[in-house]
């Protein structure tokens, strides 16, 4: 297992945000791709974790309920408000380690590139109150065993096995594992 001592602490700079809007995002999740992992009902409520400007909760926002854009910085909403919010999008500043949501009452939450910055026990049992039994969690993220020519370092960074059993012993059942050339997507059922 990786030494992640400081995880929690790392955010996207904001500075850095227009990164968030290019559709060459695409390549590592693409919208089909996340919406068929998510397999959401059309009256679901659901969480991105770790929004930033939105570029995925907009993508997600015309096949669900709504959407709770989640991320620690405020900073992010603004950005995502400046480039429009569907109606069925609200915002929560919050960390995914404390979620200011009513236990059982997500019905599915996905995280896209942003695992790394909240992985430790707390966030992941908080997401296990959260979310109500039977409900997916979709893991897309950068992977260890990456080159490192995007994303955040490697040293930061988890396999798709740890990711994996970070979430099982917290309690979820694993559905589908998918290593590929820089990220990795783990599809789990709480």
């Amino acid at each position: 297992m990786s030494d992640h001592d400081d995880v929690g602490v790392h955010t996207f700079p904001l500075e850095r945000a227009d990164a968030l809007e290019d559709p060459s995002r695409y390549r590592f999740c693409s919208r089909e791709e996340l919406l068929a992992d998510l397999d959401p009902d059309p009256d679901a409520t659901v969480a991105d974790l770790g929004s930033g400007t939105g570029f995925y909760a907009r993508d997600v926002s015309p096949f669900v309920r709504a959407v709770y854009a989640v991320d620690v910085q405020g900073g992010m909403h603004a950005l995502f408000r400046e480039r429009g919010v569907p109606e069925n999008v609200e915002f929560v500043t919050a960390s995914v380690g404390s979620l200011p949501v009513a236990d059982d009452s997500l019905d599915g939450a996905f995280s896209t590139m942003t695992h790394h910055e909240y992985a430790d026990p707390s966030s992941f049992a908080e997401l296990a109150r959260a979310l109500r039994p039977g409900a997916r969690l979709v893991t897309v993220d950068w992977s260890a065993d990456g080159r490192g020519d995007d994303g955040p370092p490697l040293e930061d960074r988890f396999g798709s096995d740890e990711a994996a059993a970070q979430l099982e012993d917290s309690g979820f059942d694993i559905v589908t594992v998918r290593d590929r050339p820089e990220t990795f997507v783990v599809v789990a059922v709480r």
